[in-house]
């Protein structure tokens, strides 16, 4: 009998055991952060016709107007002091000597699920520079980028680009405000153009999550930065679609596991704990050649710190379109009301809303 077959006669399962994210620790060259600073897989081939705004939410259109015109007058930037380094302004007519620095850059402030970032990676791709000019990350990846580098090399190996997207951004402490707020400017200086996505406006960053008025200059100095650009409407997710599956028993989940090529399967408990032994600038690496993840034993995370690295978990394996099989508790439960109700509550959920996606996807995996 082939090994592949159980002994009483079951059906035939994957000669290899699924893999398994608690046996990896990725490490991640600095040179390879830098590279890397593209659109995700689930991103590549997004652009400003392929968004849908939904009729009902004019300032959808309006984003992807202004993205456009922003797109297109980096192509026709004006060099400063005859170099090589450019900026832009918004289409405007050049300010007066004596005026104050117009923003340059643009913010897209919304609800989790409006599409910000297909339009900030529309953004990306429509800008007229060569991929080796133009850096796209996560806020995360972002200050990881200044741990492995140095603050002076990142800026000088950024201060070559031409725009600078960053996705989900968040001030989560006061370390990362004044480091922000150093990196930002010392790139505005050099010519940089800025975009980024986040749940809140530049000037509320920050806020319920550690004492934003002390450090209400460096948050200031962050929002001058940037023009707003507010997107409303509901999660697009969720627009129009069947509820997300209930979770499924451990048995289906192994059995699917075990079925599926490629795919990893962990105790969720377990992988909660190896997470705290990972960077989460590594995530991505960790789930880089996964084709689906399977979860047994679902339960409320237990912590806030647990909570942001499945937040970021959840955000990279939406990147790479990663199906996410479980069972246990629906992702619905996994974050408290203290939780939801705190100053994370908006990071939190993203994460139920991308996690419950994933889920959707993950249904076929399962034998009917």
């Amino acid at each position: 009998m082939s090994s592949s077959t159980a002994a009483h006669g079951s059906a035939p399962i994957a000669e290899a055991a699924p893999l398994s994210l608690c046996a990896r620790e990725p490490h991640v060259p600095a040179d390879r952060l830098v590279a890397e600073m593209v659109p995700p897989p689930r991103f590549d081939s997004v652009r400003f016709d392929t968004y849908v705004p939904d009729p009902n939410q004019p300032s959808q259109t309006q984003a992807v107007q202004v993205l456009s015109s922003f797109a297109a007058g980096l192509g026709g930037a004006t060099a400063i002091g005859g170099g090589k380094r450019r900026w832009f302004d918004f289409g405007k007519k050049p300010a007066a000597p004596a005026a104050p620095a117009a923003p340059r850059g643009v913010y897209l402030d919304g609800g989790y699920g409006v599409g910000k970032t297909h339009l900030l990676a529309s953004l990306w791709h429509a800008t007229p520079a060569a991929p080796e000019l133009k850096a796209f990350g996560t806020f995360v990846e972002l200050t990881n980028l200044v741990g492995a580098l140095g603050f002076q090399q990142t800026v000088r190996t950024l201060s070559e680009h031409r725009l600078l997207c960053i996705d989900e951004f968040e001030l989560d402490d006061p370390g990362d405000t004044v480091l922000v707020s150093s990196l930002l400017r010392r790139l505005v200086e050099a010519g940089v153009a800025l975009a980024a996505t986040s749940n809140t406006l530049p000037g509320k960053l920050g806020e319920g999550r550690f004492a934003a008025v002390d450090f209400l200059r460096e948050i200031q100095g962050l929002s001058a930065h940037f023009r707003p650009l507010r997107i409303d409407g509901e999660d697009y997710r969720h627009r129009g679609l069947p509820e997300a599956p209930p979770p499924y028993s451990d048995e289906q989940v192994t059995k699917a596991a075990y079925a599926t090529e490629g795919a990893s399967l962990d105790d969720f408990p377990g992988l909660l704990d190896h997470l705290a032994k990972v960077h989460p600038s590594r995530y991505g690496a960790l789930t880089g050649d996964i084709r689906a993840v399977c979860l047994t034993d679902v339960t409320p995370v237990p912590d806030q710190s647990t909570a942001l690295r499945l937040v970021v978990l959840a955000d990279r394996l939406y990147d790479r379109e990663v199906p996410v099989l479980a069972s246990g508790l629906p992702f619905d439960r996994l974050f408290s009301e203290e939780m939801l109700n705190g100053g994370y509550r908006k990071k939190y959920f993203r994460a139920i809303s991308r996690l419950t996606a994933l889920a959707r996807d993950a249904k076929g995996l399962v034998a009917q």
